[in-house]
């Protein structure tokens, strides 16, 4: 029988159902060249709709208030306050609204992080030719999706067992401050505002009972988190 015999689902047309059936997603990123690739790239599919493009958070945000879309693709590192932090608010606020993210963060920590905010998706941006459409695909039906060389790197190194009581972000915090950065500049690194890594470094303080980036320093050390050669770039 030919496609053109084919008898329409529950009497619709094929142009009435893939309508019905479209997956709106806004899509988020902050420069506008991959933007455009990205937006062609979903454009090509059928039932896709991309309904708006965001260049910061907050203009991502009010894009999924107005525009309700299935699908919200997100990078990792934008303007307007951390994305990460902005996962579970988003989720929070518009539950039917799933998150892809798209990011060049190949760190299983970053993955894991994000995953454990409510994202669904992670994808990496060098291949997002390839994994990009079956993410959002997986994401629109409630269904996760991991590169799947960053999904083997995590099951092969599990988080290792924070010191002291410390989560393993708190670790991170504490391994850059002993390696001399300033809390913007951890903030950076990590996608977190600043005043969410002083948070971090006070209930760092707090719980190993040190005051002192001094005493922070020799912690790390007599801990491992850092080597007494300089790294690359530091």
């Amino acid at each position: 029988m030919s496609n053109q015999d084919a008898t329409p689902i529950n009497g619709e047309s094929s142009e009435e159902h893939a309508s019905v059936e479209a997956i709106r997603i806004v899509l988020a990123d902050d420069h506008a060249v991959v933007r455009s690739g990205l937006r062609m790239l979903l454009d090509n599919e059928s039932d896709f709709e991309v309904v708006a493009e965001a260049a910061n958070i907050e203009d991502a945000r009010r894009y999924v208030r107005g525009h309700h879309p299935k699908v919200l693709v997100l990078d990792l590192n934008m303007p307007g306050g951390s994305t990460l932090e902005a996962i579970p608010t988003i989720r929070e606020e518009f539950p039917d609204t799933h998150i892809v993210v798209l990011t060049m963060q190949k760190e299983p920590a970053f993955a894991r992080e994000a995953l454990s905010a409510g994202a669904l998706g992670y994808v990496l941006k060098e291949a997002a030719d390839d994994e990009l459409v079956e993410a959002v695909r997986r994401a629109a039906v409630g269904e996760s999706y991991l590169n799947p060389r960053l999904g083997a790197r995590m099951a092969a190194e599990p988080p290792p067992g924070p010191p002291d009581d410390l989560s393993e972000r708190e670790v991170e915090v504490l391994r850059l401050i002993a390696l001399g950065h300033t809390n913007a500049e951890i903030g950076e690194q990590l996608y977190l505002s600043v005043r969410t890594v002083e948070t971090h470094r006070s209930h760092i303080q707090q719980k190993l009972l040190l005051s002192s980036r001094a005493e922070l320093v020799g912690y790390a050390l007599d801990r491992g988190l850092i080597s007494t050669e300089r790294e690359p770039g530091s």
